[in-house]
């Protein structure tokens, strides 16, 4: 019995360095990703900080195919929408969601969109569909061949390595936490500003203990309309108000800086 029990113990802690393992920063020379904190919109238009990010990102793109898995069935018509009401004042483009196609249709779309954005919603919800879809493999790739992609929140958590500081309970189950690993960093978004003190002093703490007992990961954390961009290898804060954490440490990052820390 002491020897199964032994047995079971070691697999658990093999399957443990399995998942970690998995976790790994996929790039290529072509790779274009941004990152937003979320809240980029007021109604049906990006707000302006965002908007500059975002023609830059998308410049010359025709056709961008809209992953909103993260929000509820019942909402992402109203947001498909508004989305495409937005986008069209960020140059000549279109945009559908992939929630109004199916399974082989959705895969078309995305095999021939040159852009992709994730929308915000419950991140568990969004990893849990990519996974069972298959999609999470083929945007993946689709970043690596050099499509633009932009998540939002929940689309900015699942461009990170792993889904580990998320804001969001666990809507939902999903097979592993390795994320698209598009971006070279944990992900916190809506992270509080200062003024905001004693939300700010929270989720401060909050990370800080996230890597105590994660000492060997980086969080990019991110404040509402605020965004990175990983870009001709390097990573740059394109706008608002950014910090980096670190096992001790934690850096703030101006608009315009590269990050050095998360180029690999």
């Amino acid at each position: 019995m002491m020897r199964r029990f032994r047995s079971l113990i070691f697999c658990g802690v093999c399957a443990a360095a399995a998942v970690l393992a998995a976790a790994e920063f996929r790039t290529s020379p072509q790779a274009s990703v941004m990152v937003i904190g979320g809240a980029t919109m007021s109604g049906e238009h990006f707000l302006p900080e965002v908007l500059a990010p975002l023609r830059a990102h998308f410049a010359g793109c025709k056709r961008l195919a809209l992953v909103l898995h993260a929000s509820h069935p019942t909402e992402r018509d109203a947001m498909e929408a508004r989305l495409q009401k937005a986008f069209a004042e960020v140059g000549p483009i279109t945009a559908m969601s992939l929630h109004r196609l199916d399974a082989a249709s959705a895969r078309d779309l995305l095999q021939q969109a040159d852009g992709i954005v994730v929308g915000g919603g419950e991140t568990f919800v969004l990893l849990g569909e990519l996974y069972r879809t298959g999609q999470l493999e083929l945007i993946r790739e689709r970043v690596l061949a050099g499509v633009p992609y932009m998540g939002s929140s929940a689309g900015a958590n699942v461009a990170g390595l792993l889904i580990g500081t998320t804001n969001d309970f666990p809507t939902a189950e999903i097979p592993s936490r390795d994320a698209l690993g598009v971006f070279p960093a944990v992900i916190n978004p809506h992270h509080p500003l200062p003024a905001a003190k004693a939300d700010y002093d929270s989720r401060v703490g909050k990370l800080k203990a996230y890597l105590r007992f994660n000492p060997g990961e980086t969080v990019l954390a991110l404040a509402n309309a605020s965004s990175a961009r990983l870009h001709e290898g390097r990573v740059t804060i394109v706008g608002g108000t950014a910090w980096l954490y670190r096992a001790g440490a934690v850096q703030p990052l101006p608009v315009g800086q590269v990050v050095p820390e998360l180029v690999r």
